[in-house]
């Protein structure tokens, strides 16, 4: 059965503060059992804190992450921490891995799209050795274009051994149809990014009304990322198609809470997908 957990990047800044362990303590608190973690540095003290909460609390660490190349001074990525990716991942009895964007270098043409995609499926076949399985996940700029084809189908279609975490997100943002969307995946998704699409008030707090291109840039300015069941997405038959496309986990994720407490917006997004008829599945 699919499962319902939650991404940790919304919980980046608890868990700085508060430490992993207690942070994963409270998500066993609000009822989930199940997490993907991202932007959480995998010290090794954090990683043993994981370990030692995901044992206590029953909670299976079902995705880590990692880029393909660093993005930033420092970060970890499959080509300068492959060995130790893999002892985290092993340690933590995960086998899934996910890429949680496209680096910024492989914009601009299909060409480097497609580049992209076999440095991917080299990393893939790398990983199938240790039994850990490659997923990308998509965000609005893979519905960019190159000969009339989306930069996403590129990486699908110059793949074999990747599979794919949908973002219904960002698949809204890139102007598609996130249920019919997942359904065209069937076969390469196993991974899904519950998260909603609100439309919000346009805010001209501070603004000279006078000045009509600012005035317009706020009107403009009006797309939130939302508690599940909160905003304008079809949750019901996204899930279905997600678990009819193969998905097995389903991680909700709100990229920004807009200063709000994280785990109460979680716990809004678990109470609206129990009243959706998903409560098992949590």
């Amino acid at each position: 059965m699919a499962k319902i957990g939650v991404q940790m990047m919304m919980l980046r800044e608890v868990a700085a503060k508060e430490g992993v362990y207690n942070t994963l303590k409270k998500l066993h608190d609000l009822g989930f059992s199940c997490v993907e973690v991202s932007q959480i540095p995998m010290t090794p003290e954090n990683v043993a804190e994981i370990k030692k909460a995901s044992e206590e609390f029953n909670i299976e660490i079902a995705t880590l992450s990692a880029s393909v190349e660093p993005m930033a001074p420092g970060m970890e990525s499959l080509s300068t921490h492959f060995d130790k990716i893999v002892a985290d991942c092993k340690m933590l009895n995960c086998n899934f891995l996910r890429i949680g964007i496209l680096p910024f270098k492989y914009l601009g043409s299909m060409e480097k799209s497609i580049s992209f995609a076999k440095l991917c499926d080299e990393y893939a076949t790398k990983l199938e050795e240790h039994g850990i399985k490659l997923y990308y996940h998509n965000h609005h700029s893979e519905f960019i274009k190159y000969n009339g084809k989306y930069l996403l189908d590129l990486l699908r279609d110059n793949t074999e051994k990747i599979g794919f975490e949908i973002d219904v997100f960002w698949v809204q943002r890139g102007g598609e149809n996130p249920v019919e969307f997942i359904k065209s995946y069937k076969g390469k998704l196993e991974l899904l990014h519950l998260k909603d699409y609100k439309i919000v008030e346009p805010n001209f707090e501070g603004i000279d009304m006078t000045n009509m291109p600012a005035v317009f840039k706020a009107f403009e300015n009006v797309v939130h990322f939302a508690e599940v069941g909160e905003g304008s997405l079809d949750f019901v038959n996204i899930i279905k198609a997600g678990i009819e496309t193969g998905a097995k986990y389903l991680f909700i994720e709100q990229d920004d809470t807009y200063g709000k407490d994280p785990f109460e917006c979680l716990a809004l997004s678990k109470a609206n997908l129990v009243k959706l008829g998903f409560g098992d599945l949590i």
